[in-house]
């Protein structure tokens, strides 16, 4: 390697900027500063905030809303009749409908109401319908994707393409951190057994897009350490491990004064995180400290790691221990084909430890302090999907049009349905709910307004709700 090569390969950005002599560089840097600087003081949480905590049961492939929770006497008397046209005339669906030939569809269980809101849940979810009273029902929310991964992309980071920063992200760019030991977005994924249509958990869900990558979710695993390299090396103590760390920050430092790249501050943080973390995820993940009644309320799958009632559990003691935002995903709603089997399953895996989440946080005061969201990136349709006369493949599309979703605590109105779908389920008929509303409607719950929590990248100023969203006023106590 020559003497001019060895320059180019050692050459830093600053110090490019640093020795042009021309006006090139100036602009170049003066390109950058305006991220650096908005992420240094544009923090918006200027609101009187009732929340402090999010959990986020997010229920990946589409539940199905017309089963579940959004009960239509008229979908009854049309079952096994044609699709009205007009009521999809100009929609999209996905490409495994026939809507020419389509034929509706009743709820595949009875509906009751419950509590003195007279909340309609069906006999899928028994253990939801006894704290119907504590919810919020949206029954109509409404989306623009059809498919999966674009839409929930669009509904967790509020573009259906991948990139942009997540939920959890954006509130622990602006509100911070809570406690150092651990991290302030922590998710957790789940799928029930014997499912046949699990939908894949990109990283991009929990990404921090382009704000730093400080901000980015933390998986935790379902198996072996809750995260990766937690344990020690064998023949490495904690006193050797702690000297390698001290190292590693002092090789970081002098990078970092060297190219002045970011990126390094937030490495060295990750580092001095994984460290603490050694102590911290432990005591977090002991179950020892739970009384029986309590593990008896989330259910018999609660002692198992990687379950969607073991991460329902391990969300409440995270918001306790001061973690900002959880994401709960459970995958599996995607019955094309299997309605009338592995929707039972779901139901079976999900309501139970939900509904207990929802007591156990209000039952230790935590409940007026913490927002919990359960629903998925859209519903279902309310036709057919399959063979009529084999009712164990009966199936639904995707549907974005209508569907519904629950809230609870933080500030939400409990015991109230807002807004309706039409007498088929099919399309919202009032008060719609758009993705972007329920944005900036979580945001606006955790005290920050949702217009000025604002990143500036690439010549521009992003937010989570792009240029829409409206906070549902209506809903809020």
């Amino acid at each position: 390697m020559n003497p001019l090569q060895e320059y180019q390969k050692n050459m830093t950005r600053r110090t490019l900027l640093k020795n042009c002599a021309t006006g090139l560089g100036a602009a170049a840097l003066a390109n950058l500063l305006p991220s650096s600087a908005n992420a240094a003081g544009s923090n918006a949480a200027t609101l009187p905030g009732k929340a402090k905590n999010v959990i986020y049961l997010f229920q990946n492939g589409g539940p199905t809303h017309v089963d579940m929770f959004d009960y239509k006497p008229e979908l009854v008397k049309m079952h096994n009749k044609p699709l009205p046209e007009s009521y999809v005339k100009g929609k999209r669906f996905s490409t495994m409908s026939n809507t020419a030939k389509a034929k509706m569809l009743a709820p595949i269980e009875p509906f009751k109401q419950y509590g003195k809101s007279g909340a309609w849940v069906s006999d899928l979810m028994p253990y939801t319908a006894q704290i119907a009273d504590k919810l919020c029902f949206i029954k109509s929310m409404h989306t623009e994707q059809v498919n999966h991964a674009p839409a929930i992309s669009f509904m967790l980071t509020g573009s259906e393409l991948p990139g942009r920063p997540s939920l959890g992200a954006w509130l622990s760019y602006g509100l911070g951190s809570m406690n150092k030991n651990l991290p302030s977005y922590v998710v957790m994924t789940s799928v029930s057994k014997g499912t046949t249509c699990g939908q894949i958990f990109y990283d991009f869900y929990w990404a921090s897009g382009f704000l730093p990558s400080k901000y980015q979710g933390v998986k935790f695993r379902g198996g072996g350490d809750p995260v990766l390299y937690l344990s020690n090396p064998k023949g490495v103590t904690k006193e050797i491990r702690k000297g390698m760390m001290e190292g590693l920050n002092k090789l970081n430092h002098m990078k970092k004064n060297d190219v002045g790249d970011p990126e390094i501050s937030t490495r060295i943080s990750q580092y001095e995180m994984a460290f603490r973390m050694q102590t911290s995820v432990p005591e977090l993940t002991d179950l020892s400290d739970e009384p029986q009644h309590i593990l008896d309320m989330y259910g018999p799958q609660v002692k198992e790691r990687g379950t969607f009632a073991y991460n329902c559990l391990m969300a409440r003691r995270l918001i306790e221990r001061g973690t900002r935002s959880v994401q709960v995903m459970h995958a599996g709603w995607d019955q094309h084909r299997s309605l009338t089997t592995e929707l039972y399953t779901q139901c079976k895996d999900t309501d139970q430890p939900a509904a207990a989440l929802v007591k156990d946080l209000e039952q230790r005061g935590l409940l007026d302090e913490t927002l919990v969201v359960n629903g998925g990136e859209f519903g279902r349709t309310p036709f057919l999907q399959g063979d009529f006369n084999n009712r164990k493949k009966w199936g639904r599309d995707h549907h974005p049009y209508a569907y519904t979703t629950w809230l609870a605590g933080g500030g939400i109105k409990p015991g109230i349905t807002y807004g309706a779908s039409d007498d088929l389920g099919m399309n919202v008929a009032e008060n719609p709910v758009h993705v972007h509303d329920l944005q900036a409607t979580i945001l606006n719950q955790m005290g920050i307004d949702h217009t000025k929590l604002t990143y500036f990248f690439q010549g521009r100023h992003f937010r989570l709700t792009d240029v829409h969203g409206h906070v549902v006023k209506k809903i809020l106590a």
